[in-house]
């Protein structure tokens, strides 16, 4: 009985003494105080942060063991998510039963692409069980359409599961690691949004395969955004409301968003409107002109209470201007977290050199509707490259040479070589097999065994009135380099392209019209110190970046020589233009603000039409 009892004051001294340090450990990283914040609040907020940090942790050992044996990882992914679905209605049409390595894979399946799964889509959405996948899907994910038209494609259970234990457990330790100050528990200002969904027959919901409200409640309260806010579904409205919140926070430690645009978005919209939202934190309300359901407001309303403090912080942070606004904004504030890569690059700079100058802007996860495909393990390193996932796709890839071909041959993770840009080819828990999904990727090294890769850009994001095939990466690069080096005192706002060919049977201005095809560019543009727009381009300035382009692409100088291509049209379009065109783009059917990306290359007659409608003459 003594023993007993001595076991049992040990274990109770144990207990006391792991809570005593878990008190300490959440009193040590609280910024928030009574009455903003209860201790029972802080602890909620200390179990889910450090809970996803261990998480982190132990998904970051599987990777490591991954990648030291990329063959054998990729060959196990394959092999049982065959097993998992061998007896749906596709794998039987395609013999999939008489798969049992890798290279009866390669040799069975060919290469597709949407349009082979379009029926079997069609049918999930009707209803019908065990079409493709085993399991139900979670959603029906709605591509963004930046590169063509949507797609709709099944999203499963396992691979939400994957995104968030493969993905944002292991980008979570990552961050915490590399930014110490991120482990306070202070808010995040989340930017995303609450989707419009569609369902099927049975209730599956039809949209957008990102993060959003409504699929992360039990996060919420990591936020600055009160619940009530979020279920406001027009954009002004709500980012409005999400700015409100976030302000009358000072203690904000992180901004994040699905891209680097959403921010820039926010923050110039948070300058424009500055001066109504000090008001309304000061007069401890919701502005009376914000068109709102009345039930939502009075909910925000008790949400508030009146601060002329915080509202005359606000405006003397204002008076500074926009470099390094948000840091007066929020002084604790030690993060940005979105992608900067590919078509973001321009809003990543603009806010390193504006808003949010020398806050680090982490871009932690390469993803796509087609769920995980790689990891930012390195979150203060540029620019941002990503470890592909040996567990969460079946990897091929395609070389740049091949890219034309339609059913070229494919390398292995472990057969590609650094340097070499290639198409990635994905075969996905949510059975999409050898699948050309459009991305193109350069691989920049190797952890281990394991490809480390820059995304480039998409397939269907070129120029090409020849078959010169110039590229969005190098266009834009092209046109930043001309535009930073050759144009005196001018910098690149924004930017959108397109081919001739896109304005057939368009009624055009005469000095459009050429007898040759040609590229447009329209081109949003500022000083260089960001005060002011530059409204006009010389006939002298249009002819460097068109003979850059001969510079920088062979086939494209060639066609100019033979005179098969008219010279590049540059268009100026007035400040705010391409907020315009956001707005524009997201009241087209099934559009979704988070998964807004700018059409860098315009394809779609209606968005052309938009931009040439706000050109300057010159």
């Amino acid at each position: 009985m003594g023993v007993v009892t001595k076991i049992l004051g040990v274990s109770a001294g144990g207990a006391t003494c792991a809570s005593l340090f878990l008190g300490y450990d959440i009193q040590k990283h609280r910024v928030y105080h009574a009455p903003e914040q209860t201790f029972g609040q802080a602890a909620r907020h200390y179990m889910v942060v450090r809970s996803l940090s261990l998480m982190g942790s132990l998904s970051r050992a599987r990777l490591e063991r991954a990648t030291q044996d990329v063959k054998t990882a990729q060959r196990e992914f394959l092999l049982s998510q065959l097993e998992a679905n061998m007896g749906t209605q596709y794998n039987i049409d395609m013999g999939l039963d008489k798969v049992k390595t890798v290279k009866d894979f390669l040799t069975f399946h060919p290469l597709t692409r949407y349009s082979d799964y379009s029926r079997y889509v069609s049918r999930m959405l009707s209803g019908e069980k065990n079409v493709l996948m085993a399991e139900d899907p979670a959603v029906f994910a709605v591509t963004s359409g930046t590169s063509g038209n949507s797609n709709i494609v099944p999203m499963a259970h396992r691979q939400t599961k994957l995104f968030f234990l493969e993905g944002i457990s292991v980008l979570y330790k990552c961050m915490v690691d590399a930014f110490p100050q991120t482990k306070l528990l202070s808010k995040d200002f989340k930017i995303f949004f609450t989707p419009s969904w569609r369902y099927t027959v049975d209730g599956i919901p039809i949209g957008p395969n990102s993060a959003s409200p409504d699929r992360s409640r039990d996060l919420l309260h990591l936020y600055t955004t009160p619940e009530a806010a979020y279920k406001v579904k027009s954009e002004p409205e709500a980012l409005y409301l999400y700015l409100l919140f976030a302000l009358k926070d000072r203690h904000v430690g992180m901004l994040e968003a699905n891209f680097s645009s959403l921010i820039f978005h926010a923050m110039s919209t948070l300058e424009n409107k500055l001066p109504q939202l000090a008001q309304d934190i000061e007069l401890g309300r919701v502005d009376p002109n914000l068109n709102i359901d009345a039930d939502i407001r009075a909910k925000l309303d008790q949400s508030l209470s009146p601060d002329p403090d915080r509202a005359d912080e606000l405006r003397q942070a204002s008076k500074g201007g926009k470099v390094g606004l948000a840091s007066r904004l929020w002084p604790g504030l030690s993060l940005l977290m979105a992608a900067d890569t590919g078509t973001f690059d321009l809003y990543a700079e603009k806010l390193r050199n504006t808003y949010c100058k020398g806050v680090p802007l982490y871009s932690p996860i390469y993803a796509a509707s087609e769920g995980l495909l790689g990891v930012n393990i390195w979150p203060k390193e540029l620019p941002s490259r990503y470890l592909l996932h040996p567990r969460s796709q079946f990897y091929e890839f395609i070389p740049d040479y091949l890219m034309d071909e339609d059913q070229p041959k494919t390398w292995m993770m472990h057969q590609v070589k650094e340097g070499q840009t290639y198409e990635l080819v994905i075969t996905n828990p949510s059975c999409l097999y050898r699948y050309r999904f459009g991305d193109v990727v350069k691989v920049v090294g190797f952890y281990n065994q394991c490809p480390v890769i820059e995304f480039k850009y998409r397939k269907g994001q070129f120029l090409n009135v020849r078959g010169e095939k110039i590229s969005e990466a190098q266009f834009y690069e092209i046109l930043k380099g001309t535009i930073t080096k050759i144009w005196a005192d001018t910098r690149l706002a924004d930017y959108c392209c397109m081919e001739s060919v896109v304005l057939d049977g368009m009624d055009v201005p005469s000095d459009m019209k050429t007898s040759k095809p040609c590229y447009h560019v329209f081109v949003e543009l500022e000083t260089d110190d960001g005060s002011r727009d530059v409204r006009k381009v010389s006939k002298a300035q249009r002819k460097m970046l068109d003979d850059a382009l001969m510079v920088h692409s062979y086939p494209y100088s060639s066609f100019r020589h033979k005179g098969s291509i008219a010279p590049i049209q540059v268009h100026v379009v007035p400040r705010g233009s391409f907020l315009a065109l956001r707005r524009f783009m997201l009241g087209q059917p099934d559009s979704a603000s988070n998964q807004y990306k700018v059409p860098r290359v315009l394809r779609k007659q209606e968005a052309a039409k938009f931009m040439l409608d706000r050109r300057l003459q010159q």
